[in-house]
């Protein structure tokens, strides 16, 4: 089965160029059937050179494609890049790689071997490993996911984890159905409105190396947006 991943950037020039030569040497030596997959840099409302460096790479690695975003947003990014997709498979990873990405290949053959219609990583099951995360952050995210959970009656455990996939044919209806935040949130609604249409998900605990950037989001505003978030979502679904 064919594969994008989509790498949604905001300003991230400093990092660009090293983190998508890591993440497409990894592919090239897992996936060496270089048509099989697509390494999409979603570019969502940079400011700084990180359009520029996206086009130098595709200039010399082929497998690369940028793809300039009209204004902010991870969820707008992820949407935009999936619905000009024409591969079997879709999903994203962020671009710090906090994700280990020998995990890749467990998420590829989930759908493609066995069966599954949508894998999502998660750093809240017993078997995942967090390394560097604060305890704040921590606290934060497991409280999240407990809202989400009671609140949305879901019963997925991770849904921010940035290491999601899904069958290409399934994300028209996913969208359809209420997955359509332009922001982070996205992450979480695509999980979902998946459990609400019944699809074969795959629970994936992960190694996740927290980025220490990541420290600058201010979570009460963040936590704030995810809570209308939780809202709208609750009315468009229970109509």
């Amino acid at each position: 089965m064919t594969f994008d991943v989509t790498v949604p950037v905001l300003n991230e020039a400093a990092t660009l160029d090293r983190q998508i030569r890591i993440l497409h040497a990894f592919l090239s030596e897992h996936f060496p059937a270089k048509s099989q997959w697509k390494i999409v840099i979603a570019d969502n409302g940079s400011t700084d050179e990180t359009f520029a460096i996206a086009e130098k790479l595709s200039a010399e690695l082929p497998e690369v494609q940028p793809l300039r975003v009209p204004r902010r947003g991870v969820g707008l990014a992820l949407k935009t890049s999936w619905s000009q997709s024409t591969a079997d498979i879709t999903g994203y990873m962020d671009l710090d790689l906090a994700t280990d990405l020998r995990h890749f290949p467990e998420g590829y053959a989930a759908i493609a071997e066995e069966g599954f219609d949508l894998v999502y990583g998660t750093r809240l099951h017993k078997n995942a490993k967090v390394i560097g995360r604060t305890v704040k952050r921590e606290i934060s995210s497991r409280v999240f996911n407990f809202i989400v959970k009671n609140y949305l009656g879901v019963n997925f455990s991770d849904g921010m984890c940035g290491f999601k996939w899904v069958k290409r044919e399934h994300y028209p209806d996913l969208y359809a159905g209420g997955a359509t935040n332009d922001g982070w949130f996205f992450s979480t609604e695509l999980l979902t409105v998946a459990e609400r249409k019944n699809l074969k998900i795959k629970e994936l605990p992960v190694t996740w190396t927290d980025d220490a950037g990541s420290s600058k989001v201010k979570i009460l505003p963040l936590a704030m947006r995810y809570l209308r978030a939780m809202r709208d979502l609750r009315m468009r679904l229970d109509g």
